[in-house]
């Protein structure tokens, strides 16, 4: 089947994350009816240009040949449209090309983008890390010619850190940066899984590129950042002869075929230094936190998109006597599965939402405290986002196989396609476990636990208003237990230092974002809590399944964080072994 775009879910998301107050505040410009009619258009687009794409982007892919990259079937095409009409530019700032509309906009139009198609949405989405990199640290020319190339998608950018030695610890790169007698800097040295490092829908690509210049200290502190465009760019705009780089290879990936990954050879490449010299991990985390999130909502995307195809099957699909009816819809436990489905998606979605709103309030709220709370929420939520959501794309991908039986086994049903492509999304842009990491010991430390703090307070508050809601009164009562039980590993957590705090990160991030989605849940069906229409009252459902199904194994992961990790210690690799 093709894929439908979930307006009224996307909408219902926006306003329960508290987008209406956001644009009455910040975007003043803005209203109601203009954000129906962006997402209405940007669902339209990805409906009808970019959902079709998606089966031969699998079955053809990339292509390389003679050192060039070919984009696959039809992509070139659908990112010229995807740019013309302005999907690439909603977010960006007026003064470079941009629309200046919201982050969580831009997040609801990409949820869309990856759904449809989500090896083509790698590409833009790339390029709005690059923007937001070059926005708050390209030097003046940088900003006046490459920059608004960017915004308005007539170039695309890339992200180049890792290397065959340095994966997630950038402490070990290794290209060089040599400074060539003129201002700029030549760069030498390889890197690897470089997302549309090279391909034909656009005249240029700007890569942004970590690098050592000569006498730089080691480790993280002696990193800079540097941009090598494909085609050099001289002081009037204009495109000049192809630069030292090339891409020396594409990998033959499990999923994303359409998207090209690239093996990316600097052979002396000109290029520029970006922001500060040996500030550049710094700088490229800028690049890194919008890719975390854009990250997170591909997991929703790709979930919504095999959810969408498995709902459709078990319709159809006609397997022994239904306990409900026709199909093997009619199952209980088909039935399970779907409705499961669905609300880990809407709780998934709800929280990249939520962060997106915040991160508009952190930049653009005229309160410096209100922005100091929403920016500090936003960093805490962002890995939750990311590794939570991720999880949930792979998890109801998997699912969306289950429900198909034998059939989903088969590569033309195309249900196979979804549970592929999601699988990369816990690996790049930082593990989930990385993830974890991040959250166990930076996040939750911000103010001493406070911001964790703050959101727990926040969320039993809400309990109240669900216990005193007619239907609603479970999910209060297991919202409750929940907030205890994460309060409780929070404790235990700050409490805890070193290899026994990272043994449970992992499953302290499950049991955040279990709550926080049960919690976003609630919300939502209160929302709509007095409207009579069969899918608002559905939202009341969905909640009380989460709360039955996920809720209730809160204590469970709670006490697995605090089980410490000394029995993981104390398996040696030769026990495992044998």
């Amino acid at each position: 089947m093709t894929y439908r775009a979930p307006l009224k879910s996307l909408a219902l998301a926006l306003k329960t994350a508290g987008h209406p107050a956001l644009i009455g505040q910040a975007f003043t410009e803005l209203d109601e009816d203009t954000v129906t009619a962006v997402l209405e258009a940007a669902g339209a687009f990805c409906e009808s240009e970019l959902a079709p794409l998606n089966r031969a982007g699998d079955q053809v892919g990339a292509t390389y040949a003679n050192g060039k990259v070919t984009a696959a079937p039809g992509f070139a095409a659908a990112y010229k449209a995807f740019a013309e009409q302005g999907w690439n530019s909603l977010s960006a700032d007026p003064e470079f090309g941009g629309q200046g509309l919201t982050k969580a906009m831009e997040l609801a139009v990409f949820e869309m983008t990856h759904a449809a198609n989500m090896a083509f949405g790698l590409c833009p989405m790339l390029t709005q890390g690059a923007i937001e990199a070059l926005t708050l640290h390209g030097t003046e020319r940088q900003k006046r010619l490459v920059l608004p190339k960017l915004v308005s998608g007539e170039w695309t950018g890339t992200m180049n850190l890792t290397e065959p030695q340095a994966g997630s610890d950038l402490a070990a790169v290794t290209t060089r940066a040599e400074p060539d007698g003129q201002g700029g800097y030549k760069l030498y040295g390889q890197k690897i899984f470089i997302t549309w490092g090279d391909h034909d829908a656009t005249d240029n690509i700007c890569h942004l590129v970590l690098a050592r210049l000569p006498d730089a200290p080691p480790g993280v502190k002696g990193i800079s950042l540097f941009l090598a465009t494909k085609r050099l760019v001289d002081d009037n705009g204009a495109l000049g002869a192809p630069n030292d780089l090339r891409p020396g290879s594409i990998e033959h990936k499990l999923g994303i075929h359409g998207s090209p990954t690239c093996v990316m050879l600097f052979e002396g490449a000109q290029a520029e230094l970006v922001g500060e010299v040996n500030n550049g991990i710094a700088h490229m985390f800028v690049m890194m936190n919008a890719a975390r999130l854009q990250v997170g909502v591909q997991g929703v995307a790709i979930a919504e998109r095999a959810y969408q195809q498995a709902l459709a099957f078990s319709q159809e699909r006609t397997q022994g006597r239904g306990a409900w009816g026709p199909g093997i819809f009619g199952h209980p436990d088909v039935r399970r599965m779907l409705t499961l489905m669905k609300a880990k998606i809407e709780a998934a979605r709800a929280i990249c939402i939520t962060t997106g709103v915040l991160a508009d309030l952190g930049r653009l709220s005229e309160d410096p405290a209100e922005r100091a709370i929403a920016k500090a929420r936003q960093e805490l939520l962002t890995p939750i986002a990311k590794a939570w959501s991720t999880d949930i794309g792979v998890e109801v991908a998997s699912l969306g196989v289950q429900v198909h039986g034998g059939m989903g086994f088969i590569e033309e049903t195309g249900a196979a396609q979804h549970y592929r492509d999601a699988r990369i999304a816990p690996i790049y842009e930082g593990t989930n476990g990385i993830q974890a990491i991040d959250l166990a010991g930076r996040k939750l430390s911000m103010q001493d636990g406070g911001v964790m703090d703050a959101l727990c307070a926040e969320m039993s508050e809400s309990v109240a208003d669900l216990k005193a809601q007619p239907g609603l009164e479970a999910v209060g009562e297991r919202l409750a237990a929940g907030v205890a039980a994460l309060e409780r590993a929070t404790d235990w957590m700050l409490s805890h230092k070193g290899p026994e705090a990272l043994s449970g990160a992992t499953a302290y991030l499950k049991l955040a974002g279990d709550v926080i989605g049960g919690w976003m849940l609630g919300r939502q069906a209160l929302a709509v809590a007095g409207e009579t229409d069969d899918w608002s009252q559905s939202r009341a459902a969905l909640a009380r399944v989460f709360a039955s199904q996920v809720l209730t194994g809160a204590e469970g992961l709670a006490q697995s964080v605090m089980e410490g990790g000394k029995d993981l210690e104390a398996l040696s690799a030769e026990t495992l072994a044998s």
